[in-house]
């Protein structure tokens, strides 16, 4: 077999203008009230044009299932979609629910996206199956099992040996090629592909983040919904991390629920519907994403009071400046190589002017030439 090329995995681009760190994009593909889903990927593909063109570093779906405020659930046919529409930024998953798919088939999905937008295409894995128990059985086979997540150290190893083209001599899949892929380099008169998708480990708890560095892979962890397990996490991953030949020293990004407006007042009421959404599904009643009307005019109870304003203290709001102030104080306290921003708002429109007013904060150029190329 053919061992890999090297992996130009994007991970160590200097940040845009005066930018401390890379400031890149995830999107749940939100669906509003009043919405069809048409509209949530027309304000991908929007959002996903400002984010190129502006110098955000990456841009990442996630996968979701059985959830209606989503339109997400296949992020491999959303970023071919948005890599036609798109020129240097870095496309990914974030991430793909590894316990929901059959390695190959991963493979083989990211091996055509890096053959649609070479040298572009980010892999992230994530242990939870992004849904409830029983969408995950739906999912995961016709046997009726349910994805556990415990075997999903073996199901990332066997997915980067399909990568690679790396399974050892007698192993059941030696001969199982996954295209495309290396194979078609190392066939008569084949041309092998500079690159391949760098895998990314995602997570929310210590697992992934020690599993991360002992393979020696980048790290994403979700910050926006675990922030108590941040800093235990990233120290975790950079005590156990092992240098690989995909990458010499750790390299974590977290992911931060921020959404700047005009004004302060704005913002924190194009906010408030996120923590209502989050209510219907601890309550396992999920729904479209409401919008700032339903939010005001709900009436809440004290717990559900709680839980709203735990979420809403975990959710940078504001101006731009004060939106980019606390992704600064976000980045010193965590050591954070990368922040990558996720904007609930019921309006496509807020979440598109959400992002250009922290490009401007943060110094990010008025436009980049399609002559810069795609970041590496």
């Amino acid at each position: 077999m053919s061992k890999a090329p090297a992996l130009d995995d994007g991970i160590h681009g200097a940040a845009s203008g005066s930018a401390p760190v890379p400031l890149s994009v995830l999107d749940a593909v939100n669906v509003g009230v009043g919405h069809p889903s048409a509209d949530a990927l027309r304000t991908s593909v929007e959002l996903a044009r400002l984010a190129d063109t502006r110098g955000f570093h990456r841009y990442w779906v996630a996968e979701h299932h059985s959830l209606p405020s989503v339109a997400a659930s296949s992020p491999a046919v959303v970023l071919a979609h948005l890599a036609a529409h798109t020129d240097r930024l870095r496309l990914g998953s974030g991430g793909v629910m590894l316990p929901n798919h059959a390695p190959l088939v991963v493979a083989e999905q990211f091996g055509t996206l890096e053959a649609l937008a070479p040298g572009r295409i980010d892999l992230g894995l994530g242990r939870a199956p992004g849904t409830d128990g029983a969408t995950a059985a739906a999912l995961r086979s016709t046997d009726g099992r349910q994805a556990s997540g415990d075997d999903f150290p073996e199901q990332v190893v066997e997915l980067i040996r399909f990568l690679d083209d790396g399974f050892p001599d007698g192993h059941p899949y030696q001969n199982i090629h996954a295209v495309p892929g290396p194979v078609q380099g190392t066939a008569p008169g084949g041309v092998q592909s500079p690159h391949r998708p760098p895998v990314w480990l995602l997570g929310s708890s210590g697992f992934s983040a020690r599993l991360a560095g002992i393979l020696g892979l980048p790290f994403a962890f979700a910050h926006h919904f675990a922030p108590q397990s941040t800093v235990p996490a990233l120290e975790l991953y950079r005590a156990s991390f092992e240098p690989s030949a995909h990458l010499d020293r750790p390299y974590a990004l977290i992911g931060v629920a921020a959404l700047a407006a005009d004004t302060e007042q704005q913002a924190r009421r194009q906010a408030r519907p996120i923590g209502l959404m989050m209510l219907g599904l601890r309550s396992g009643s999920p729904g479209l994403l409401p919008s700032p009307e339903q939010a005001e005019a709900h009436d809440y109870s004290p717990a559900e009071r709680e839980v709203v304003d735990s979420w809403n203290a975990n959710t940078i709001t504001g101006t731009a400046d004060e939106v980019v102030a606390g992704l600064d104080d976000l980045c010193k306290r965590t050591g954070a190589d990368e922040l990558m921003i996720t904007t609930y708002a019921h309006s496509g429109e807020v979440r598109v002017r959400s992002y250009e007013l922290i490009a401007n904060a943060y110094g990010f150029p008025a436009s980049l030439d399609k002559q810069d190329g795609p970041v590496r």
